[in-house]
């Protein structure tokens, strides 16, 4: 044991509670016992000190080996992002969001000495972040996620009766950490000043965020979220709101008072509580809880192979000698952080993904009761879709948290039947509310867009986005393995019977699509892509309505902009092509708000591109990535999608201006229903 000179004013009173390592704050001086090993002192605790698992993370030095082996897999595996090249400057108008030459800076990171393994990877994951890209992002289990950090006080954005919109404490804040940190309230009572209790920081109005304009630090999170190209979307991402999940209403607390590295102690705020005009300067401390997805460990040594080592689902299989068996628990590892419901290895490699990834949980806290819809959900609702009929008798909604559910053909089907029992109840109007929705299977996006908007030139055919895949060499070479045998049970994304032609007729068994890539220079930088894919969906496995369920230029599509893959697919495609309106909940009134973004074409990642190789008998080639050491994760965009008005250029780098920027009020904000209402009557009406 030695000791350590520690600053804080909770120190004393966290020493005799047998709390764990503290850190460096504002006053006082105190001596505690550190233990030699930083990690034991976290080690088995649901509860930590950011500052204890900062030093725990801190304790490992760089393994020069690791370090090798994690930029070579990335490096290698970017070879099939779409991207690369597009992202060293975006086109208009997005090139001042999106610069980053990523190639170049793991050149950079690959020279550069750092005093950790966790600084390496803080580095890592910011330059990938910087692609503003929630499909291209690198995430490692042994840090990311593996303690969550919270702040009792989750932010939000809201306007007076005069539209000026202020930072305020959310008004639903204790009822959210009343119910899920009942354990820890005490412990940030005990922070407050005098006279000042949780519960009065309700509804508080932030003046000040760490001695500065609360601004400050939402562009500062927005320079290093990553996720969205849209600096509004990023923006928006520091606030709290909520989501439907397969298992209902959750709320997100917003970077804010959720975060999933252990990088801040405490935030200071000046505020000034609901029916006061005192103002008051508070100092809330983090708290980090242990993350649902991590493994126990007691120190440092079982901490790194419980959490930091590749395991199963790291690396991609050879499918020519796995049993199902073993790819059920595989890919149960595998999607872990993809922002969807759990799904099978069998319906994610029978129907296409195109889906955010995040090291943020998918939902671990309720939408409080008195914010969530009070009317049973009607007929056709299941998990991520569930469908209500407004007071109004006309208006129907679709709240739809993800393009994914543990069956396709599930959320076909109650897709079809919710919407048309809508419609059947006299619904002529459609509320569609895809916040925070991720993503998921590409064909339900099409499904949902032919339904809604039925048999017309945007829908058939193609009810989606023509696409094309990145045609390095060896992805030219996994065509001619599959061509020449390697796939034989026509699984492989590399099988030309898996696509069609631009003119959406099916290609034939046997066409090496790949044999004349479209050679091209980005930025400088030569190129090379596969001819452009056509349709990929029809004819639909159930039989659509022959007539549209509602008129689309009746529907207004509603998030807070975190609207991505999948998401983005059907969003633009009902607002491009059939006058859907879009609404974004909550942007900043000065800055453009896009009600999409990430949109690719098909999302995927390290472990399918791996097995991809394995398959194909290329795991040996040059440029094949190695299997990772550590326990990481790469994901990319495997396919781009091509624009509506601009079919010459990505849809990813095309504007998409949300029609309205609904601003949220006290009575509005978080409330799935209020919103509606608020839509129907500035919207639709």
């Amino acid at each position: 044991m030695r000791w350590r000179k520690l600053k804080g004013s909770f120190v004393l009173g966290l020493l005799l509670a047998g709390a764990e390592l503290s850190t460096a704050s504002s006053r006082g001086v105190q001596q505690v016992f550190v233990s030699e090993d930083p990690c034991s002192s976290i080690g088995g605790k649901r509860w930590a000190y950011p500052s204890a698992v900062r030093s725990c993370f801190q304790s490992f030095p760089v393994d020069p080996k690791l370090k090798a082996n994690i930029i070579e897999v990335i490096n290698k595996t970017l070879a099939f992002h779409t991207s690369t090249n597009y992202q060293i400057r975006a086109p208009e108008p997005f090139s001042s969001e999106v610069h980053e030459d990523v190639v170049g800076d793991l050149a950079r990171i690959s020279k550069q000495p750092y005093t950790s393994d966790f600084d390496l990877h803080i580095d890592l994951s910011r330059t990938l972040k910087r692609l503003n890209d929630g499909h291209c992002v690198y995430i490692n289990y042994c840090y990311d996620a593996l303690f969550v950090s919270y702040l009792p006080t989750p932010l939000v954005l809201l306007a007076d009766s005069n539209g000026v919109q202020n930072v305020h404490i959310a008004p639903e804040a204790f009822s959210v950490i009343s119910a899920e940190f009942q354990d820890q309230i005490g412990y940030w009572e005990d922070a407050l000043p005098e006279n000042l209790s949780l519960d009065q920081l309700s509804g508080a109005k932030v003046l000040l965020i760490d001695g500065e304009d609360p601004w400050v630090a939402v562009e500062a999170n927005a320079a290093i979220t990553g996720g969205y190209t849209a600096y509004g979307t990023r923006q928006n991402s520091f606030f709290s709101s909520y989501s439907l999940t397969s298992n209902g209403w959750y709320y997100v607390m917003g970077n804010f008072a959720q975060q999933t590295l252990p990088l801040y102690d405490s935030r200071n705020l000046t505020i000034i509580p609901v029916n006061s005009s005192e103002v008051r300067t508070i100092t809330l401390p983090y708290r980090s809880r242990f993350g649902d997805l991590s493994v126990d460990f007691a120190d440092s040594a079982s901490f790194w192979d419980n959490n930091c080592r590749a395991t199963i689902g790291t690396n991609g299989v050879d499918l020519r000698s796995s049993s199902e068996t073993e790819l059920a628990d595989i890919y149960a590892s595998v999607s872990k952080l993809e922002q969807q419901p759990r799904i099978s290895f069998r319906e994610a490699w029978q129907h296409r993904m195109n889906v955010y990834m995040d090291a943020r949980p998918t939902g671990d806290m309720d939408l409080p009761a008195m914010l969530q819809p009070s009317k049973k959900p009607l007929n056709g609702s299941q998990g991520v879709a569930q469908f209500y009929m407004l007071d109004d008798d006309i208006t129907g909604v679709l709240a739809l948290g993800s393009f994914s559910s543990e069956s396709f053909a599930e959320l076909q089907k109650s897709l079809l039947v919710g919407l048309t029992s809508l419609k059947n109840s006299g619904a002529t109007q459609l509320v569609v509310d895809v916040t925070n929705n991720g993503g998921g299977y590409i064909c339900i996006a099409h499904w949902l867009h032919r339904i809604i908007s039925g048999p017309r030139a945007s829908t058939v055919p193609q009810a989606g986005l023509d696409t094309t895949t990145r045609a390095g060499p060896l992805a030219r070479l996994i065509v001619k393995q599959v061509i020449s045998g390697a796939d034989s049970n026509y699984t492989s994304s590399y099988d030309p019977t898996q696509w069609t032609f631009a003119n959406h007729t099916p290609m034939p068994e046997g066409y090496d699509w790949m044999a004349s890539p479209v050679k091209t220079v980005i930025n400088g930088r030569e190129d090379a892509f596969s001819q452009r894919l056509g349709q990929e969906c029809q004819p639909f496995d159930m039989r659509p309505p022959a007539d549209p369920l509602f008129d689309p230029r009746k529907v207004a599509i509603v998030s807070n902009g975190r609207c991505g893959s999948s998401c983005s697919l059907f969003s633009i495609t009902m607002a491009k092509e059939d006058g859907a309106k879009t609404v974004v909940v909550g942007g900043k009134k000065t800055v453009p708000q896009q009600y999409c973004g990430t949109v690719g074409g098909q999302s995927t990642g390290f472990f399918h591109i791996d097995t991809e190789i394995k398959t194909a008998g290329l795991k040996n080639h040059s440029l094949a990535p190695p299997d990772f050491l550590t326990n990481s994760v790469q994901g990319i965009t495997w396919r781009l999608g091509y624009g509506i008005w601009d079919t010459e250029q990505p849809e990813e780098w095309q504007y998409h201006p949300a029609d309205y920027n609904l601003l949220l009020t006290n009575a509005t904000v978080n409330n799935p229903v209020a919103i509606w209402e608020a839509v129907v009557a500035e919207v639709l009406s």
